[in-house]
């Protein structure tokens, strides 16, 4: 336990916020709107760390983000809107409430059980729908994660991952017929189904898509550096190979 430690390590964070809202010109010119681009780049170099497994880059990151909360709770207090001690039991407050199986009577054996409380506490707090706590703005692949969890949450879900799959495989012969008949409108409509549902298996199986995904960009980059690194040495470019002669040097990295 960390916490008187924690509570010091804050409060000097909080007046060095003061200080600076108070002396430094760019500091006192930020708003919420100013900082909004920032915050989102902020979460994606977070991302980037995690991703990587660099720790010491993590908690730079979470540091920055962490500057960022602070920054936006002393703009709204300066406004006479909130403070961060209210950000603060607002969250514990919430917390407490939707993990009555921890503060309460009721019981969830799993993960699973979790999950399903957790969505029916929302709504009871004031969502209209189930969905619609899914904001517009995330990237659409995690979106459409956040879409399958919720409808699954309140039972709406394929049995098993035989199912998943077998719907996959239509969605792939529907596009490939799409694609034949050369409709862009349709070709993207079933691109999309595709795409949702090999999501959903990827669900069905404990994988997270975006990850997997991102480590496959993180490798393609790597073989692709690492050929053109060798061609480069070879006193030739891109324009002055075939595809075969590229194919040499590709081959080469993926061994690497």
């Amino acid at each position: 336990m960390e916490h008187p430690a924690s509570a010091t390590a804050f409060l000097r964070l909080l007046e060095i916020m003061d200080t600076l809202r108070e002396k430094c010109p760019w500091d006192r010119k930020q708003t919420f709107e100013s900082l909004r681009h920032l915050t989102i780049e902020e979460t994606y170099e977070l991302s980037e760390a995690i991703s990587t497994g660099n720790y010491e880059e993590l908690k730079k990151e979470l540091g920055d983000v962490l500057l960022h909360i602070v920054f936006y709770a002393k703009i709204a207090s300066e406004q006479n809107r909130f403070n961060i001690s209210e950000v603060i039991n607002t969250l514990c407050d919430k917390l407490i409430f939707r993990h009555p199986h921890v503060y309460g009577t009721t019981e969830a054996a799993d993960e699973e059980a979790v999950k399903q409380n957790w969505e029916k506490i929302k709504l009871k707090e004031g969502n209209k729908t189930v969905l619609g706590g899914v904001p517009d703005g995330l990237p659409a692949m995690i979106k459409a994660m956040r879409i399958q969890e919720k409808a699954r949450a309140v039972g709406f879900d394929w049995d098993n991952k035989e199912q998943v799959w077998e719907k996959l495989q239509e969605e792939i012969s529907e596009f490939r017929a799409e694609c034949e008949s050369g409709n862009q409108e349709l070709m993207e409509q079933e691109l999309g189904d595709v795409l949702f549902s090999v999501i959903n298996y990827a669900r069905f199986v404990g994988l997270n898509p975006e990850d997997a995904l991102e480590k496959t960009n993180r490798k393609f980059k790597h073989r692709f550096s690492y050929m053109e690194k060798r061609i480069n040495e070879s006193g030739k470019s891109f324009g002055d190979l075939t595809l075969k002669e590229m194919d040499v040097y590709w081959n080469e990295a993926k061994k690497m």
